[in-house]
């Protein structure tokens, strides 16, 4: 336990589940929400403006990722501790969210005291992962996938044609192609839109 009041920040889309989450860690004496944002791209002004020690992040927010957040607070703001949420348990999101210096992930229907638990644990320097997604991502193991793939795809996501992939991303569309075809390859599918499928499925994205 600490002796002094954890100053927590909130990034969730979702504004009744911003909000009850906000509820209930206030309910806990040595935790005090003091910042709440709905979108990835303002969590670093508000984490500065506030001075927190603790950022709760959503992975599925609109202007970046939680993840992509997290990696930005981590090399920003080392200090802060973050804890990674989200509704969806796939094992590669675990994987994302650790390489990204995130200090706990757990899923939003994890008890409230187990939330509130695990923001005393970052802070006093432990790392809380939620044991079932940790077995689940040791069984995936690593995802296959470079970085230029998963740009493609992610492009890809939308039906853009191999011309407009190109044009968007900069590149040939021999090199799009390349990227695609390798890509559906390793993931053993048979088209894009199956490869985009399972990438997103595996947290992969």
């Amino acid at each position: 336990m600490t002796s002094r009041t954890i100053k927590v920040l909130l990034a969730e889309d979702q504004s009744m589940v911003r909000e009850a989450l906000a509820a209930l860690l206030g309910l806990e004496d040595d935790i005090e929400v003091v910042a709440q944002v709905a979108r990835g791209d303002e969590v670093l002004a508000a984490a500065r403006a506030h001075d927190i020690d603790v950022a709760l992040m959503d992975i599925e927010m609109p202007g970046a990722t939680g993840i992509e957040a997290a990696a930005q607070l981590h090399k920003e703001l080392p200090a802060v501790k973050l804890v990674i949420l989200t509704t969806f348990g796939r094992p590669g999101y675990l994987r994302s969210a650790m390489e990204s210096g995130a200090d706990a992930f757990l899923v939003k229907d994890a008890p409230a005291a187990q939330l509130a638990e695990a923001v005393r644990k970052v802070l006093a320097g432990e790392r809380v992962i939620d044991p079932t997604l940790a077995a689940a991502a040791l069984a995936e193991g690593a995802n296959p996938l470079t970085d230029r793939e998963r740009e493609v795809l992610r492009a890809a996501a939308d039906g853009s044609t191999n011309a407009e992939l190109a044009q968007t991303l900069h590149l040939s569309q021999g090199t799009v192609r390349n990227y695609l075809s390798t890509a559906i390859q390793k993931l053993a599918v048979r088209n894009r839109a199956e490869a985009v499928r399972i990438a997103r499925e595996k947290g992969w994205l």
